[in-house]
């Protein structure tokens, strides 16, 4: 007992020798070190080297000494250890511990209550940037403020410090390292500028652009340029630019929550030669190899998906194939980076509960990860990323006293944290002579009478029996958990009273145990309550129990339904006795072989020699080329318009591919190889486009069509004049309003290009490069091609002639619905036109729609096809195609060309594909029955030679996959009969043109307002 006084009297001396030295002291000075010898522990240096009975120096806030024969000068307070162990104090290295919670910035309501005030530019005053999601001038160490609250859950799990930051916008400023101790704001910083941050989330910005994710990367990637050009200009000054060239010195950490995120950023890193510290949401697993290749470290969470309550089939109708594969092999996720080499440090970030951390962990090294590389990536990787190796991370002298002292080995399932010392300072988590709760206790309560209370198991699964012996005995199991000297127990007594029981206290005495607390009965009244220790628990030896052995489920590829667990080769196939639809002047072939070799059409005849390819017997069956669809707004993640101003030209499709759509092997079933994914026509000129090929299971930029050209979307009509937009009251809608201010933009924008182009050339220029006009000036240049959403001859006509006055050429009108009218003014200027079947009537500007627009068009010369525009119909396409059959009398073979060698010529890409002829690459499609038939199947749909669909493959798979759903749904039932904590699932299946839209003024996928009409995208 001496010895413990003297001890806790020393801790006293210590807190009063830690008053900072810039500080006043109201009272007499009284300056001591705090001085302890930890004795015959067992000393977890680092990761890679531990000491046996070791002895631990700390003086003041630093270790003095560390080794196995340390001696211990006169005056320090000694506490012996044995049979214990001392381990570094961990460091969460994502967190906003501290850091105030961000409030929406100047966002108004319209007068009335009618739409949102737009916000064009930033309204906070100051010398600041246009755009306040892009706001590197936020510093964490200006708001930082200790909580003692959250401090004391993070210290509970054995950390000493944390990283914390602003977590808001876009370009988020400079995060802190700081420890997690008691004093001052100013003696916890360890680092005042560990990193500088970044997202893809706008966060509370009032400013409307951007409201997709296209729109996020173009504004970021835009910042870097706006920087460069900063540093040598002397026009302006900018607060926001001057932070952000100065904060480019500090490690760059970028929160991309997925792994085609972690791409996407990876991307601009390496535009500007930087590279990333991603911090993701854990799904690298799915990706291993390409978050390998990225070359970044990662910090990765433990916070893994809870089980679905699936007990319920029509709820498990309701958890889709990704979320099962995820719930299985989240948990795989650190020991497949450990793996593969990756070097990543750990976070608590995104816990529901702090008490997750520990058992997630454990659930980690279950699945492969191993200890060493546990506690590096909470020590030592951290600490080095962070730039506080030199105070943190290992236990040396010099260092911060910053260490945490337990029962066993950390990582062990029954180890108890007994206290984390945090620079100096003792936080008591649990008290170190009370190592085991096990025993029989006298309960007794106020409104319960006396019970008697055992509690069994093993120090880390306690189990809690209530007994009740008198003339209303009852027996009940209950649960209790232990948190430091906390306890919560719960039970059910079934009789007087009949309900839950609550109880929670805290233990007051050592030697007998005692618990005392308050507890709540089922009808929710109040109690006290004390448990006072009797005797030992009788105690049945557990039996060994083999370790299970955790088995799960392959990766696929993409981490979809109907995702391969390999991808697909390319093969070398002859087809035999096909009918071939050629395209070329050949036409339609009888009988006909067709053989593919590396990807490629080798060649087209009768009887071919196989050699070593593939035979497929196609008698009575049809092969044409694969299906090219001239406007798709698929396989895009994040919004397919940024409508938020009147020119987008900076935005690309290319930066949110996203190659785990299901719409790519739903269309491929239909035979489709090629869409030209579009922006909507939400504005004016909106956004780059971008030609892909539905490789099914790729990465998002192998799925580009290699050297295609540019294009870029630009619209027409009552989309991009707002027609149908929430009125805005006492704010200013945006430009423009009017057919006549559509007009005006197009006049103004070239002639900025113009003006900005010849400044650029000029030699010496310093002109700041503007990614929007960079794109107008490539249209000028004819590198960059225009495809326009078009309905109404007048507007047709007019920017015709604006192309005339401004020296640039409209490729192709899509939609096109009056193209009959102006048909003989495209032939003559080779405009084409992609066009729908036989849509009209769905809204103002399509009521002189006629069915025979297609043929029209195409008989007096211009380029035509017919175009999906929509998710649904572009599997049906060879249908759409059929049409023109039914309308115009077209011929079955230029009929086909509309889906097929047409587009290909609209898009440039003519020389690739569109059509079956040697040197073409080898996307094909093999059907039931003449393609334009509504009874043809697509059975094989082969792109660059690789068979990406087959009919009789996806019947198996869908029998695999069936099988693989009610495997994980059983191993969820399981987990929740075992206690686990479940989520109900929530109703899914939105309808096709509901995915993705996040855009805030209610834009649909091409313009049109999702309330007004089922599809937005055809608005």
């Amino acid at each position: 007992m001496k010895k413990f006084l003297l001890f806790c009297f020393a801790l006293f001396l210590a807190r009063l020798c830690m008053a900072q030295e810039t500080f006043p002291v109201n009272g007499a000075w009284d300056i001591r070190p705090g001085q302890y010898a930890f004795t015959n522990a067992t000393i977890v240096v680092s990761a890679d080297q531990t000491i046996t009975n070791g002895t631990l120096l700390i003086k003041d806030r630093v270790i003095e000494a560390v080794g196995p024969d340390v001696k211990i000068p006169k005056g320090y307070v000694t506490v012996d250890l044995k049979g214990k162990y001392i381990y570094p104090g961990l460091i969460d290295a994502y967190t906003s511990y501290g850091i105030p919670e961000g409030r929406p910035q100047a966002a108004q309501q319209g007068f009335g209550g009618f739409g949102r005030v737009p916000v064009y530019t930033s309204t906070k005053p100051g010398a600041f940037g246009w755009n306040e999601s892009i706001r590197p001038e936020m510093k964490a160490k200006l708001v930082f403020h200790s909580d003692a609250t959250k401090a004391e859950e993070f210290k509970k799990n054995g950390f000493g410090a944390v990283q914390s930051l602003i977590h808001d916008g876009i370009a988020r400023g400079t995060s802190v390292v700081v420890s997690l101790g008691d004093e001052r704001d100013n003696q916890v910083m360890l680092n005042d500028e560990a990193a500088a941050h970044y997202s893809f989330v706008k966060g509370t910005a009032a400013t409307n652009y951007p409201n997709s994710l296209m729109g996020v990367i173009a504004l970021l990637r835009q910042t870097y340029y706006d920087a460069q050009w900063y540093k040598t200009q002397k026009e302006e000054y900018n607060i926001s630019l001057e932070e952000f060239n100065r904060t480019q010195a500090v490690p760059q950490i970028f929160e991309a929550n997925d792994e085609l995120s972690v791409l996407r950023a990876n991307k601009i890193a390496r535009e500007f030669g930087k590279q990333y510290i991603f911090k993701t949401d854990g799904d690298e697993y799915r990706r291993i190899d390409a978050m390998k290749a990225t070359g970044g470290s990662f910090i990765i969470p433990l916070a893994f998906p809870e089980p679905f309550d699936v007990e319920d089939p029509l709820d498990a109708r309701n958890v889709s194939y990704t979320q099962l594969k995820s719930w299985e092999l989240a948990p795989t996720n650190p020991a497949a980076m450990e793996k593969a080499g990756i070097r990543f440090a750990l976070t608590s970030y995104g816990l529901t509960r702090p008490t997750d951390f520990w058992t997630n962990l454990r659930v980690a090294m279950d699945n492969g990860l191993s200890e060493r590389q546990a506690l590096n990536a909470l020590t030592v990787i951290p600490a080095e990323m962070l730039g506080v190796a030199d105070k943190i991370g290992t236990l040396a002298k010099g260092k911060m006293a910053n260490f945490i002292i337990t029962s066993d080995n950390l990582f062990k399932k029954d180890n108890v944290i007994f206290e984390n010392w945090v620079e100096g300072r003792q936080y008591v988590v649990s008290k170190m002579d009370v190592t085991d709760l096990r025993g029989n206790y006298n309960l007794a309560s106020d409104g319960l009478g006396n019970l008697t209370l055992k509690i069994g198991g093993t120090p880390g699964t306690y189990d809690v029996n209530i007994e009740r012996n008198d003339a209303d005995s009852a027996r009940a199991r209950g649960t209790i958990t232990r948190s430091g000297d906390m306890v919560s127990i719960y039970f059910d007594l079934h009789n007087k009273p009949a309900g839950n029981i609550r109880l929670t206290g805290y233990i007051t005495k050592a030697s007998p145990l005692t618990f005392r607390g308050n507890g709540v009965l089922p009808d929710g009244s109040e109690i006290k309550w004390t448990g006072t220790y009797t005797g030992p628990a009788t105690l049945t030896p557990a039996r060994e129990q083999p370790k299970q052995t955790i088995t799960t489920g392959p990766i696929i590829y993409p981490f979809t339904a109907y995702g391969n667990t390999e991808l697909p080769k390319p093969e070398n196939v002859l087809f035999k006795n096909a009918t071939v639809w050629t395209n070329e002047k050949e036409g339609i072939l009888k009988n006909a072989d067709v053989l593919i070799e590396n990807g490629k059409i080798k060649a087209v005849g009768k009887n071919l020699a196989a050699g070593n390819a593939l035979v497929i017997d196609a008698t009575g069956k049809h092969l044409s080329p694969g299906i090219v669809d001239e406007h798709s707004h698929i396989a895009g993640t994040g919004g397919i318009n940024e409508g938020t101003q009147a020119v987008t030209a900076e935005v690309r499709i290319a930066d949110i591919l996203n190659s785990e759509d299901i719409e790519l092997y739903r269309q491929l079933a239909g035979g489709v190889t090629t869409s030209h994914i579009l922006h909507g026509s939400a504005n004016p000129i909106g956004g780059q486009t971008q030609l892909i090929k539905h490789r099914w299971g790729v990465l998002p930029d192998e799925m580009k069509f290699e050297g295609a050209d540019g294009f870029i979307k630009f619209a027409l009509g009552e989309n991009v004049k707002g027609s149908n937009n929430t009125p805005v009251v006492g704010g200013a809608p945006r430009f423009p309003q009017t057919r006549m201010g559509v007009e005006q933009v197009y006049v103004d924008e070239f002639t900025r290009a113009k003006e900005y182009k010849a400044a650029r050339a000029l030699k010496g220029s310093n002109v700041r490069r503007d990614l929007e006009l960079d794109a107008i000036a490539e249209i000028l240049d004819k590198k960059r091609f225009i495809t326009c959403h078009s309905y109404v001859q007048s507007e047709i006509n007019m920017l015709v002639h604006v192309g005339d006055s401004m020296g640039f050429k409209v490729n192709t009108f899509t939609h096109i619905l009056e193209g009959y009218k102006v048909a003989d003014k495209m032939a003559a200027r080779g405009i084409a036109g992609s066009t729908f079947s036989d849509w009209w009537a769905y809204k103002m500007e399509v009521s002189d729609a006629i069915p025979y627009n297609g043929v029209l068009m195409h008989d007096v010369g211009v380029v035509t096809a017919f175009n999906s525009d929509d998710a649904e119909m572009a599997r049906r396409l060879n249908q759409e195609a059929g049409k023109a059959v039914a309308y115009g009398h077209m011929s079955e073979e230029e009929a086909l060309k509309l889906v097929t060698l047409n587009p290909a010529k609209m898009l440039h890409v003519d020389n690739r594909v569109g059509s079956i002829k040697p040197g073409k690459d080898a996307d094909l499609v093999l059907w039931s029955a003449d393609p334009l038939s509504i009874y043809a199947v697509a059975e094989k749909t082969f792109v660059d030679g690789i068979p990406y669909w087959d009919i009789d493959k996806d019947a198996a798979n869908q029998k695999a996959m069936k099988a693989d759903e009610a495997r994980i749904i059983q191993k969820m039932i399981a987990a929740k009969n075992r206690g686990a904590v479940t989520q109900r699932p929530a109703a899914r299946r939105p309808r096709a043109d509901e995915e993705d839209n996040d855009d805030d003024d209610g834009i649909g996928a091409d313009g049109g307002t999702t309330q007004a009409t089922s599809n937005g995208s055809h608005q």
